[in-house]
């Protein structure tokens, strides 16, 4: 077995992380012309690859390299008398035991041609042996070995961009489970194995890698992972590898922790294979655990009582929690999708997920802190009943303004600890006040949210125009026509105060 990993048990799985860099083909750089380079010594196979390019004129760079190299030198460290003794036989040794897959030898300035000690060494060692043409530096080859790796990995990205897309798409068909497994098998052109607790196929897709010993071998890496079969005292891994002739493949615990398996059977493996079947093992990870748990006909329930008109407070029993937080969260990048959407839920302890384009608002039991998350901006409601949600979705919003604001990554709204102001009067007494000072604003929306904005950031006109997305000559003119509207000096401190305290009232 190839490999395993061990993390700590999740509901969901995390957010499966971007595929690696591809290696290069050394075929590839061979046919650049530009370049005009010439293999002269070693293996021909074109499943040979390279993972960087490095300029070392040592005697011994064992110690400078770190595996999959194109090393190049000029022959600078060659003594006059190697080709009589075992200096190249060593030398080629050396490359080869540090894990370089070629070597590139410039034949300019110091040397005419390649010495044929170390074009024989390279044929004994099977070492790549490549002949640099004078007018080709050095830097050049780095820089085309770079231009591959850039060009393999837009090209990678896009392929699990795609694939991410196609995965969520068939997720929401009527048969989701059966769909995304013929998504994933189709992706990575290969087999697709969905295994039940019990370690039987509920169901599969694909053709490829399908012989005997290709299942009884997936089957038994499901095993690896399954956390029922597991000791009482381990940590079952979540994920495993392994090869068998013909087929690379790999097992996915599902993060519901009923036992359910994904099994991955492929005649070869690509970066982005391990991406692209993180993405289906979250996507089966929702479907089974909404499938086998309680939970989500208990969520559907509440769903279908509130739209009939039963009161929050009445359906909030079958959500399991008394008091509740609404986190509004904005990614830091332009696009949020269904998966990235889950895993902040997962994250923050909630499968109560609502996806806006513009927010993703999550509904989290008070007894979960929310904290922050890394790319995502974070607005996060005083805890509430559920009687209350409402006015928890607006203090969300609110709060989430002010961490743009503020440039913050969360922020919460904090209601006051001891008996305020306010509460010597009564509630309604004071909501009339509050209507009848802020009446001239009534009309206009606008201008009460961007006071209320403007005097909760302390007069910031920067901060103001970020948080209501405008530009600051807006917020200026909105405030000047605040103060002429409501007649009012805004400068005055005790103005702003009577102002903040009407608008805590509506």
């Amino acid at each position: 077995m190839e490999e395993t990993s061990t993390m700590p048990d999740l509901t969901i799985p995390p957010a499966p992380p971007t595929p690696p860099t591809p290696p290069v083909p050394l075929a590839a750089l061979l046919a650049r012309e530009d370049l005009g380079l010439r293999q002269i010594a070693g293996p021909t196979d074109p499943d040979i690859v390279i993972h960087w390019a490095h300029t070392s004129e040592m005697p011994d760079p064992y110690p400078y390299l770190l595996g999959g190299e194109l090393l190049l030198t000029a022959g600078v460290h060659i003594p006059e008398a190697a080709g009589s003794g075992t200096y190249f036989a060593d030398y080629v040794s050396r490359i080869v035991e540090a894990g370089g897959v070629a070597l590139g030898f410039g034949v300019a300035p110091v040397h005419d041609t390649v010495p044929r000690a170390l074009v024989a060494a390279c044929d004994h060692y099977d070492l790549p042996l490549l002949e640099v043409p004078p007018p080709t530096p050095f830097s050049r080859v780095a820089r085309a070995v770079w231009q591959l790796m850039a060009q393999a990995r837009l090209a990678e990205l896009r392929r699990v961009t795609e694939a991410q897309q196609s995965l969520a798409a068939a997720a929401s068909r009527p048969d989701p489970v059966p769909s995304v497994l013929r998504q994933l098998a189709q992706r990575v052109g290969g087999r697709a194995v969905l295994y039940g607790p019990d370690g039987t196929e509920i169901a599969a897709a694909g053709r490829g890698a399908a012989a005997t010993e290709v299942r009884d071998a997936l089957a038994g890496l499901a095993r690896v992972v399954r956390p029922t079969e597991a000791p009482s005292s381990a940590v079952s891994p979540t994920s495993a590898t392994d090869t068998v002739p013909g087929a690379h493949l790999a097992a996915y615990a599902l993060g519901t922790g009923q036992g359910f398996v994904l099994g991955v059977a492929a005649p070869h493996r690509d970066p982005g294979d391990h991406t692209i079947a993180s993405v289906a093992a979250v996507l089966l990870s929702l479907l089974t655990g909404e499938h086998q748990s309680r939970t989500g006909a208990n969520r559907s329930s509440a769903l279908v009582r509130l739209l009939l008109g039963a009161p929050p407070e009445d359906v909030a029993p079958l959500l399991g929690a008394d008091r509740w937080t609404v986190v509004h969260a904005a990614p830091d990048t332009p696009v949020s999708d269904p998966v990235a959407a889950s895993a902040l839920g997962a994250a923050l302890g909630s499968a109560l997920i609502d996806l806006t384009p513009e927010v993703v608002r999550v509904l989290v039991p008070a007894d979960r802190e929310p904290g922050p998350q890394p790319g995502w901006t974070l607005g996060v409601s005083a805890p509430v009943a559920p009687q209350d949600w409402s006015t928890a979705d607006t203090q969300a919003a609110r709060a989430l303004a002010r961490a743009h604001a503020t440039r913050t990554s969360l922020v919460q709204h904090s209601a006051a600890s001891r008996p305020g102001l306010a509460e010597l009067l009564p509630h309604g007494e004071a909501e009339a006040h509050a209507r009848t000072l802020l009446a001239p604003l009534a009309a206009s929306p606008a201008l009460t949210e961007t006071l209320r904005t403007w005097l909760s950031l302390h007069g910031s006109w920067d901060r103001t125009a970020v948080a209501l997305a405008v530009h600051r000559n807006t917020v200026r003119q909105r405030i000047a026509r605040c103060a002429a509207l409501l007649d009012a000096d805004l400068d005055d401190p005790d103005v702003r105060m009577e102002l903040w305290f009407g608008l805590r009232q509506l």
